[in-house]
């Protein structure tokens, strides 16, 4: 993305509610916010009309900041590498769109992706700029993820993952665990760790759970199923490898290994594989199945 381009439809903007501070204008605030984002950058983006209010007008860089003013502001990011893997459409309707994604594309604009990212695709490809993710799932994982594609009904299905009202199956490789009996109930308490973008296990009261079953028990890596019945960070990796199955191709558990991009030789071997549920809507089951599978 060079300086000159104008605001892109296929990238959502990103939202921030001025917190407190005593910073005299929007510029300063943001940079302390923001500090690897240079000054520069940010005037670039002011100058351009990339950081609106809630209504989509252009803001000064010079106003006074205002605690509680919401703001939109778009990512940029010089020379942003090619994802070479595509993600598919597996059902649209008029309120939802179910995506099969592939390993190393990330959900949402993060880090050093802003078009190479799901949400940017989908946008382009459907022309539907009111898509948003009613859940997550790491770059590094491949599978499922459910859409709302109007903000008309997007609380009704959004109510189903707040209140555990979905079941969500995923399927790993990993080592053989022969000393264990299955199925295993996982409980404990998930907290960030070092660096930040790690999670560790820690004293206290839990707050992911995950539920682990085996499919395959042949030879050294076994194929597992996965219920998480929480969405906790690398919950599903974090469980495994305290286990002592960390799932092949995990580079930060149980211990970091790389940066954590991961090896688009040897993807993580974890797989969103199933959705079911009651639509909120209607009342009727619903269910979706990924098109992936993990091969060793």
């Amino acid at each position: 993305m060079t300086p000159s381009d104008p605001v892109s439809t296929d990238v959502a903007a990103s939202r921030l509610q001025l917190p407190q501070g005593d910073w005299a204008c929007l510029l300063d605030g943001l940079c302390v916010r923001f500090p690897r984002i240079h000054r520069t950058q940010w005037l670039s983006r002011f100058a351009r009309g990339r950081v609106r209010d809630a209504q989509g007008r252009a803001l000064a860089a010079d106003q006074p900041w205002q605690v509680g003013l919401e703001i939109r502001y778009f990512r940029e990011v010089e020379d942003e590498p090619a994802i070479p893997f595509a993600e598919s459409i597996l059902f649209q309707d008029d309120d939802l769109l179910v995506a099969d994604k592939p390993h190393f594309l990330p959900v949402t604009p993060a880090g050093g992706y802003v078009r190479e990212t799901l949400l940017a695709r989908l946008v382009a490809r459907t022309g539907n700029p009111d898509l948003v993710p009613l859940h997550r799932l790491d770059r590094l994982t491949a599978g499922l993820v459910l859409f709302s594609t109007r903000p008309a009904t997007r609380d009704a299905y959004q109510r189903l993952f707040r209140e555990r009202r979905i079941d969500k199956t995923y399927e790993a490789l990993a080592p053989a665990l022969p000393a264990l009996q299955f199925p295993v109930e996982r409980y404990s308490r998930l907290v960030p760790g070092e660096p930040f973008f790690r999670m560790d296990e820690a004293d206290g009261e839990p707050n992911a759970r995950t539920r682990i079953e085996v499919v395959d028990a042949d030879g050294p890596v076994w194929r597992y199923r996965l219920h998480p019945e929480s969405g906790r960070k690398h919950q599903l990796r974090v469980h495994m490898a305290v286990l002592g199955a960390p799932i092949l191709g995990d580079d930060l558990y149980p211990v970091l290994r790389t940066d954590g991009q991961g090896d688009p030789d040897e993807p993580l071997q974890l797989l969103a594989q199933a959705l079911s549920f009651i639509d909120p809507l209607t009342g009727q089951p619903r269910s979706f199945t990924t098109g992936r599978s993990l091969i060793l």
